[in-house]
């Protein structure tokens, strides 16, 4: 018998070359409103896009990508 499992939602952003996996902090938010609501904490996220989904280690991975260049 299959059984259907809703898959874990992963929000990933780099900051300053370090990797940073935020937890979904709710099921209805869309990946919008996932990134509106740690763009308060995380100011980078402001102009931030979205990548994704991508399936990665039986999780639905997004990715939020800076579009401000690197200084430096």
């Amino acid at each position: 018998m299959l059984a259907a499992t809703q898959l874990e939602r992963v929000f990933c952003f780099k900051d300053k070359e370090q990797d940073i996996r935020l937890a979904d902090p709710s099921p209805s938010f869309s990946p919008e409103a996932v990134l509106n609501f740690y763009a308060q904490t995380y100011p980078v996220l402001t102009t931030a896009k979205i990548e994704g989904p991508e399936i990665k280690d039986d999780a639905v991975q997004y990715r939020f990508v800076s579009t401000i260049g690197t200084k430096g």
